[in-house]
């Protein structure tokens, strides 16, 4: 498996994760009463801040999947991995990190730290759909 398949691999197991935790979280509440099955908004609007954070963290990672799993992808089918392995374990480091401080608070330092990580993966989405094309037109 190559590094760009690796690494979308990583990025789906986190998606996963977190879903898994939050519907522990919820199934948890749920079995103890303290939430009836049918009380639950989907951003966790009612529950915790914590689970809101982790709500969100979620959508996050959904939201990026299909344009950097997309670009992943694309590197593979095309042959062209080479443009994507060198920052893949990059791009999966900085979406875990965007989404555990995402998790742990929404303090300004926090949001900006947030908004970096989400940035360096922006950065690398980027680049990545300048070194597909340039690629696939040599």
């Amino acid at each position: 498996m190559s590094i760009t398949l690796q690494a979308l691999l990583g990025f789906i197991a986190w998606t996963l994760g977190l879903l898994v935790l939050m519907e522990g979280i919820r199934s948890w509440l749920v079995l103890t009463g303290a939430v009836p099955a049918n009380g639950f908004n989907p951003e966790n609007s009612n529950l915790s801040p914590f689970m809101q954070r982790l709500a969100r963290a979620h959508a996050n990672c959904l939201e990026g999947l299909p344009i950097f799993g997309g670009l992943m992808l694309i590197a593979v089918v095309a042959d062209r991995s080479a443009v994507t392995d060198p920052l893949a374990w990059g791009l999966l480091a900085a979406r875990v990190v965007q989404s555990l401080i995402h998790l742990a608070s929404t303090s300004p330092a926090a949001v900006t730290a947030r908004f970096t990580a989400f940035g360096v993966q922006m950065g690398i989405g980027v680049y990545w759909v300048f070194g597909l094309a340039m690629s696939s037109s040599a």
